[in-house]
């Protein structure tokens, strides 16, 4: 029978993995001193991020498998479900963990940026790889916070935890942009298959069947989650991914509205737009003159 946890207290994952509990909305976590077990499905109502150093079979997070490797930084938010497939073979966990409740943050200035940090939201396939000089970072990080989590607790144990957590989320930013840029070559490939996907999106009857593309839809075909998807194309194009697609969009409507044989709003319903009107807005705002005057400026 599968084996199922639910963690929504800093003391229940605290004593799966044979650790003391110093502070109850917080914990750095040496998975060393849990004990060998198989694979599990593992539910959080906690933020974990999670840097493993020993392969514990695949790993699966929704639908998609994870991009595993050791040395690995995988983050988990409140609702996030981790599956560990491999329910035969034991396995001594390794690495660190920081785990904290979302009630540590409650009226810090982390609880209104924690939204920001977009990775909170990114497929576990598409996790953060470090750099060994990155790893130590990482391990700075933590044991700043493990220090502070040994101090006695007083007024200024709150701030100083969740200061210490923004930063560590703020290297994970820099590293992720590093990621992006290291991995420039994947990311122009995506690029041009999210432009191919668009083509072909326009030359079918898709438009006019599920109305227009949404980035939820494009990165799903692209195998990917909307946030990291986002992302990506801001940071290689300048763009969002929903400028990107109205600006595909502007120029496909470009071409069509010199088919005479077509009014403006059946150009509209041909490239999925519910309301003709919404058309000529888009178009107004991204071209500067309405579909029909560019048709007889033309």
């Amino acid at each position: 029978m599968e084996q199922a946890y639910h963690f929504d207290t800093i003391a229940q994952y605290n004593e799966f993995n044979n650790h003391a509990t110093l502070h109850p909305l917080v914990s750095i976590v040496d998975f060393s001193k849990a004990k060998e077990r198989t694979g599990s499905r593992m539910t959080f109502g906690l933020y974990c991020i999670f840097l493993k150093e020993v392969k514990c079979g695949n790993l699966k997070y929704g639908c998609s498998y994870y991009d595993y490797q050791e040395g690995t930084l995988v983050f988990v938010s409140p609702g996030q479900v981790i599956d560990v497939e491999n329910k035969v073979d034991y396995y001594q966990p390794m690495g660190h963990g920081l785990v904290f409740h979302p009630d540590l943050i409650k009226g810090t200035a982390l609880a209104k940026s924690l939204d920001e940090y977009s990775f909170f939201s990114y497929s576990t396939n598409e996790a953060l790889h470090l750099s060994e000089k990155e790893r130590k970072i990482v391990f700075d990080c933590f044991s700043k916070i493990e220090n502070e989590l040994s101090q006695s607790v007083d007024k200024h144990s709150k701030k100083l935890i969740a200061s210490n957590i923004e930063l560590f989320l703020n290297y994970c930013e820099r590293f992720y942009d590093r990621q992006f840029i290291t991995r420039e070559n994947v990311n122009k490939g995506i690029l041009e298959k999210f432009e191919d996907l668009l083509n072909e999106y326009f030359e079918t009857d898709k438009p006019q069947a599920i109305g227009l593309p949404s980035v939820f839809y494009c990165a799903g075909e692209l195998n990917l989650s909307p946030g990291y998807f986002g992302d990506l194309i801001k940071k290689e194009t300048g763009k969002t991914a929903q400028e990107y697609i109205q600006s595909k969009v502007i120029d496909v409507a470009k071409e069509r509205i010199f088919d005479m044989n077509k009014s403006i709003s059946e150009v509209a319903y041909e490239l999925g737009f519910k309301y003709p009107q919404h058309f000529t807005r888009l178009f107004k705002q991204r071209v500067g003159v309405a579909p029909n005057e560019y048709r007889n400026l033309n």
